[in-house]
């Protein structure tokens, strides 16, 4: 009979934390007792899993007794807070902040990528940031096979990566501008709507962002390479849901667009959606809700020996941050 686990979600009521649940009763996640944990003003509140209803419970340094895992998206504050007392308790947490991405200690794991550092945890496994997650999932089977030396990324990076009330200032001030008004931001520092913010999180001394710097050291340790050269350039869209990004690679090896198509077709976690003469390439609308990193436009980089440009699109809310922990979870208590 298959063992029954414990589960407690923190952050339960966030976006990230709603796709916990959905994705737990899609994959029927072996789960005897489920504890939904959030801030002191969702206390009370009552959430539906496979057609029950459970009460949200305040998060405190008490919430963990009995737990056996913990998905966490609380933020980094809370992350730092309160999950050494969820593994003092037992638990073995995987957390969606960037509290401890780049703790030496801790595992950064994309399961499709280094699986391996699952079992090096003690206690805390990391979830990394959603633009870099699907972009390791789109090269790995290419550095794999031509050893990819430098990597310069856009990003067109969804509302939804920055929360709920994000959302939904895309949503009104798209009314308030095609009602021919003036847009007025809240959540944002301009205008999103019909708009390009070219800055997520904030400047750094490098005139680099932090979600930029992000990645660089993501996926040099989640490849396992610190040698890799990355540039990024991240940039907010209107675009409610899905991350697409623009990937230019360099390669010690020569590797054709034809190869790497074909790796690209067989490699775990990805879909192949490149045929140009059918005007088929991946779209943020096409990935929402989905669970594979589409990756398309193919070809080779003429303006170096060994060049690839690719363009991939991925849900950010779901392999970009609760799919990614869950299968972390799976592959755990295998």
């Amino acid at each position: 009979m298959e063992k029954k686990h414990n589960i407690a979600v923190m952050g339960a009521t966030g976006a990230v934390g709603a796709s916990f649940l959905n994705i737990l009763a899609e994959r029927k996640f072996p789960i005897d007792n489920l504890k939904l944990l959030a801030s002191e003003r969702s206390e009370g509140k009552k959430l539906k899993f496979n057609g029950k209803l459970y009460p949200v419970e305040k998060l405190t340094h008490n919430s963990f007794k009995g737990v056996d895992i913990v998905l966490a998206s609380a933020g980094a504050s809370a992350g730092l807070e309160f999950l050494p007392s969820a593994v003092k308790a037992g638990a073995v947490c995987v957390d969606n902040s960037s509290a401890f991405r780049m703790d030496d200690k801790v595992p950064l794991v994309v399961p499709e990528v280094n699986p391996g550092m699952i079992k090096k945890h003690n206690g805390i496994i990391a979830n990394p940031n959603c633009s870099t997650i699907q972009m390791v999932v789109a090269l790995w089977p290419i550095h794999r096979a031509a050893r990819i030396k430098r990597i310069v990324v856009t990003t067109f990076q969804s509302v939804s990566g920055a929360g709920q009330k994000k959302i939904n200032e895309l949503w009104n001030q798209s009314k308030v501008f095609l009602s021919k008004k003036k847009v007025k931001p809240v959540e944002f520092a301009y205008q999103i709507a019909f708009n390009l913010i070219p800055q997520i999180d904030v400047f750094l001394d490098n005139r680099y962002t932090k979600e930029e710097m992000k990645m660089v050291h993501e996926t040099r340790k989640i490849m396992g390479d610190p040698s890799i050269n990355v540039n990024a350039t991240c940039i907010r869209v209107p675009v409610f849901f899905a991350h697409s990004e623009s990937i230019n690679i360099e390669t010690e090896k020569h590797i054709s667009a034809s190869e790497v198509a074909s790796l690209m077709a067989v490699a775990p976690g990805v879909k192949l959606v490149d045929d140009p003469a059918k005007q088929r390439y991946p779209m943020p609308i096409d990935a929402e809700g989905k669970d594979d990193t589409l990756v398309g436009r193919i070809r080779q980089d003429e303006s170096i020996p060994n060049g690839i440009s690719l363009w991939i699109a991925a849900d950010n809310i779901r392999k970009g941050a609760a799919l990614n922990a869950i299968q972390i979870v799976e592959q755990l208590i295998k």
